[in-house]
Order: structure tokens, then C-alpha cells, then sequence
């Protein structure tokens, strides 16, 4: 019975309860006041619904949440150019791929410029080279993350806007629209994308000591270094994995719209990532992080976000509301909330 009371008080207490309470409120205001909320259709063999609907439109800022974790999770800070990184893959990707008419056997069909893996590759590639100037900036020039990121914040776009001459340019070729627009297995492809993704950050968090090395070089990096841990490393590899996150995220954005647009592409999403982050119960101190409850974070984000379009709430004034959620998320994390039903759980786990 002791073991019970223990496991119930350490979920009560943890970071992630306050998510997950309001997760759960949002779910239930819905059942009760939007229509068919939770009605799954199938159509051609896929599920849809508006519950798939928030999985897979939160899947960018899923994406990023979990870059965004281990970023803040081992310096304390934020990046804030995973916007402009996904502008910039995504002007990338869009320039190989292209997409040219040709007419064969009086066939109309549109071919790559570039073939398609090499342009998601090398799209990725250019993205993981900015995160690895963030990690640069921030691990040997000795930056503020802020600041560091700050300068690509600014400058990623005007980078993406010289990539695509000022201009949206519209992909034709339509194998890269599964990307961010296919099915497999009845569910959206973007799902399958950010699950391995996950996989592959938990893999590398929780089956290696690379885990333990981010939380103690965001816990002090100065003792981390005396014990022989090298900081600088873990930094550089949490903006790298930062930055693979956005290009990724990128992929998708620009795979759905079938075009980027440097100026709009990823604009402000840095901002639901350090959110998500947050509420998911990572600590913006560093050292503390959990990748799953950022990813709950970022549904939460997304539920909001389609609940409020739901009811027809002025763009103006949904801005409010999500800054009351938030608020209220924050406060149930409190330690006297926390601490308060921690206390309730004991009593109940007697």
C-alpha cells in the first residue's frame, strides 16, 4: 500500500499533472459543448475526425517541443530561431524539389529538379549546420542562448528570402506532399513522424548517459565539467537535435501548403515550443526536462488552440484566452498546488 501512496503522490507532484489536468478539462468541455468532437469517421480507408485533426496539425509544434526540451533542459535558455530555421528549410527544399511539367506518351506529369531524398537531406543538413552555429555561439563563444538565437531569429528569414529571391515558391512535385500530407496504416504520416522522432530522442535520453550529461550541464555546468563531462558537447548537440527538430517540422509545414513562403513559414512557432515546453514540465533553469510531457504540452496548445477556432473566437481576443489557460496551467504546477494535493494523495493512498 506504501508503494501506491508513493506513485500517487509522485504524479500528483510532478509537472506534468498540472498539463494533464488541463488536458483532461479541455477534452471534457468539448465532449459536452462542441458538436460530434470526438466523432471518428473513415473515408478511403483513413481516419478522420477533429481529434486526428489536432494530432496532426500539433505535430510541427511537437516536433519542436522536444528540440526545445533539451535545449532549455541543458543551458537555461531558449532558442528562438527554430522559426527562422523552418523557413529556411523549408525555402531549401522547396528550391531542389520544384517541380518541372513534362508530357510523356501525351501524359501531362511534373518531376523533381532534385531527387527527393537528396533535397530532404541536404534540407536537413543546412538546418543542423545553423544549429550547430547556435551551439558554437552559446557553447564556445559563451552567448546567452537568448541572444545567440536571437541573431538568427532575425537574420534566418532575410537567409530564406535570398534562397527563394523574395519569392513563394510552389512545389509541384506531388510525392513530397506525403510528407506532411500522406496516410499510412489509416492515420496521418506527420503522427508516424514525430513518433519516431520521440523514439529516436528517448533512445538517445534515456539508453545512453546523454541524458544524465544534459540534465547535470543544465543543472551546473561548472561541476559537470570537473567531473569530466563535456559540456560544451551536450550543448552543441542540443541545438544540432534543435535544430533537426524545426527542419523536420519545416518538411512537413511546407509539404502541406506545397510552397514556402520565407516571410510567414514557421512565424511565432518558437514561442508554442517554449510553451509547450513549459507546461510539459521542463524547468527554464535548466537540468529538469521530460520529453513526453512536452509533447502533452504541445496537444494541449493545439486542443486550445482548436477549441477556441471552434467556437468562432475573434483572432484578437483567442490570444487572451490562451494566456488564461496558461496562466491556469502554470498555477496548478505551483509548488502549493502541488503540494497541496500531494497532500490530499497521501491521505487518500492511506
Amino acid at each position: 500500500m506504501a508503494e501506491n501512496k508513493f506513485d500517487l503522490q509522485t504524479i500528483v507532484r510532478g509537472k506534468v499533472f498540472g498539463a494533464l489536468v488541463v488536458l483532461v478539462l479541455l477534452l471534457v468541455f468539448n465532449f459536452f459543448f462542441t458538436k460530434n468532437f470526438f466523432a471518428i469517421t473513415i473515408r478511403d480507408g483513413h481516419l478522420f475526425g477533429t481529434i486526428i485533426d489536432i494530432i496532426n496539425r500539433g505535430a510541427p509544434v511537437m516536433l519542436l517541443s522536444m528540440g526545445m526540451t533539451l535545449v532549455i533542459a541543458s543551458t537555461g535558455g531558449a532558442d528562438l530561431s527554430v522559426g527562422a530555421v523552418i523557413a529556411i528549410t523549408a525555402a531549401m527544399v522547396s528550391k531542389l524539389i520544384g517541380g518541372q511539367l513534362v508530357i510523356v506518351d501525351g501524359v501531362q506529369s511534373y518531376v523533381s529538379d532534385t531527387p527527393m531524398v537528396l533535397a530532404i537531406v541536404i534540407a536537413l543538413a543546412v538546418a543542423m549546420g545553423f544549429g550547430l552555429w547556435n551551439g558554437i555561439l552559446v557553447a564556445y563563444g559563451r552567448i546567452q542562448p537568448i541572444v545567440a538565437t536571437l541573431v538568427l531569429m532575425v537574420a534566418g528569414r532575410g537567409i530564406a528570402q535570398l534562397i527563394t529571391d523574395g519569392q513563394i515558391i510552389t512545389i509541384y512535385y506531388r510525392p513530397f506532399f506525403y510528407v506532411g500530407g500522406g496516410w499510412f496504416l489509416g492515420l496521418p504520416f506527420a503522427i508516424f513522424i514525430v513518433i519516431f522522432v520521440y523514439i529516436l530522442a528517448q533512445l538517445f535520453t534515456k539508453k545512453t548517459s546523454l541524458g544524465l550529461f544534459i540534465a547535470s550541464v543544465g543543472g551546473n555546468a561548472d561541476a559537470s565539467w570537473y567531473a569530466g563531462i563535456n559540456e560544451k558537447a551536450v550543448k552543441l548537440f542540443s541545438f544540432i537535435f534543435c535544430a533537426f527538430c524545426a527542419g523536420v517540422a519545416g518538411l512537413i509545414i511546407c509539404s502541406n501548403v506545397k510552397s514556402a513562403d520565407a516571410n510567414n513559414a514557421g512565424l511565432n512557432t518558437e514561442l508554442d515550443a517554449i510553451l509547450a515546453a513549459v507546461i510539459g514540465g521542463t524547468s527554464m533553469s535548466g537540468g529538469k526536462f521530460n520529453l513526453a510531457g512536452s509533447l502533452i504540452g504541445a496537444l494541449l496548445i493545439q486542443t486550445l488552440t482548436t477549441t477556441i477556432y471552434a467556437f468562432g473566437v475573434p483572432p484578437e481576443v483567442s490570444l487572451l484566452v490562451k494566456s488564461l489557460v496558461v496562466v491556469l496551467v502554470c498555477f496548478i504546477q505551483s509548488n502549493v498546488v502541488s503540494e497541496f494535493f500531494g497532500r490530499i494523495s497521501g491521505r487518500v493512498g492511506a
